[in-house]
């Protein structure tokens, strides 16, 4: 481990806060070294790691066959541009293609460019595959959604924050309440060309859809000629316990968007996955990305995709995401209200009366596991799969400890 100095954490926070733009407000935790489930601060304290970087690190920090391949591939070439091939693009997109079941794969990098994609995409399949008036497209998208802070994503948002003071706001969506079937039957007519939604909306507090609107959602794509579009970003790969959160109940989207956890908590990597029907109407020169499958991704990538090929992480988030929805549901009436989630991922509503969300990430910060707060008074667990029961155990002891149960 890196070797470290008593009392570098205040200065490290004061220089953080005086030279960056404060879109984020970060835990006064200066991460100086990481390895598995676990970081090192700059004062040499030791922290289990349950944010797992948004499920980036769904292998944890440094998985030994992710660094590996990166190594070998900085060793090699990093960046090609889309202008010229190289030897990891075929093979990746190959193997995520397999892996999702389409036929084809668009690389890119951060799962808001992603989504980005795909909203372009099942435009541009409504004008020339459904015959949608130019001009005319509209996408049913979810009320509390996250789907990134770009210019056209935050224009359906309904998260003030997100939204407010970015305007004007790009049309063509339609918002309806999450989980509803019948007010996305009513929102989808002759103009609607995708259906955009989480399988699990996660920064809205892990909200899980009630058994049955997943499949619905799939019908009424389905019977009305519409793309459903599975936003996958943070509940892909692995996180709920499948290798996709629809596989939970047997349900396959026209488009995957995925992001997040394909880079290894490497390399920023991001993709879309669909069929040669939605994604072949991209024609050179239409879309595109200078970073966007570049060999050092690809790489890491690839090495991501062999990871979940087992089932292994797949399991043990089941197996362990199992565990910690037992264990925090002990503390239902014990300064929880409410636990939401699945497999290892879980959205915990904390007595308001007690403390704020915020306040509950600072204590357990205190006891030496690291979480983040959503929406006032909710904190999200997402330990990396590579967690042991041990350590879940330890989160959940730390979290029952500050709540005085």
């Amino acid at each position: 481990m890196t070797a470290v100095v008593p009392g570098l954490t205040a200065p490290a926070v004061a220089e953080a806060e005086r030279w960056t733009a404060h879109n984020y407000h970060p835990l006064s935790v200066v991460i100086a070294d990481a390895s598995g489930a676990w970081v090192t601060d700059v004062d040499g304290n030791r922290y289990l790691d349950c944010l797992a970087g948004y499920s980036a690190l769904n292998f944890g920090h440094r998985h030994p066959a992710l660094v590996a391949a990166a190594r070998e591939q900085l060793d090699r070439v990093t960046l090609t541009s889309r202008a010229f091939l190289h030897d990891q693009f075929g093979p990746f997109c190959r193997e995520l293609a397999e892996l999702c079941g389409t036929d084809l794969v668009l690389p890119m990098n951060t799962g808001a460019e992603a989504v980005e994609t795909a909203i372009k995409v099942a435009r541009k399949w409504g004008y020339r595959v459904k015959g949608v008036p130019d001009g005319k497209a509209t996408i049913v998208v979810a009320e509390n959604n996250f789907h990134g802070r770009t210019t056209t994503i935050i224009s359906f948002s309904t998260d003030p924050d997100a939204r407010a003071d970015y305007g004007p706001y790009t049309p063509g969506f339609r918002i309806v309440p999450y989980g509803d079937l019948d007010a996305l039957a009513a929102a989808i007519d002759e103009t609607t060309v995708a259906v955009l939604i989480e399988p699990i909306q996660g920064e809205a507090g892990v909200l899980v859809p009630p058994p049955g609107y997943l499949p619905g959602v799939r019908s009424l794509c389905t019977s009305h000629d519409v793309l459903f579009i599975a936003d996958e970003v943070q509940s892909g790969l692995g996180r709920t316990g499948a290798t996709f959160a629809c596989d939970h109940e047997g349900v396959k989207p026209d488009m995957y968007v995925l992001g997040k956890a394909l880079g290894g908590g490497v390399v920023p990597v991001s993709a879309v996955a669909a069929s040669r029907s939605v994604l072949g109407v991209l024609r050179p020169g239409e879309h595109g990305s200078t970073f966007g499958g570049n060999p050092l991704a690809c790489a890491v990538g690839r090495a991501v995709v062999h990871l979940l090929r087992s089932g292994e992480f797949q399991e043990r988030a089941l197996a362990l995401g199992s565990q910690l929805h037992e264990r925090l549901g002990e503390l239902v009436g014990k300064g929880v209200t409410a636990v939401r989630g699945r497999g290892l991922w879980a959205g915990v509503d904390i007595d308001p009366e007690l403390m704020t969300g915020r306040q509950a990430c600072e204590r357990l910060a205190e006891r030496g596991v690291l979480v983040k707060d959503t929406h006032g008074s909710t904190i999200r667990l997402a330990p990396p799969l590579v967690v042991t029961p041990e350590e879940v155990d330890l989160a959940v002891d730390a979290l029952s400890a500050i709540l005085g149960s």
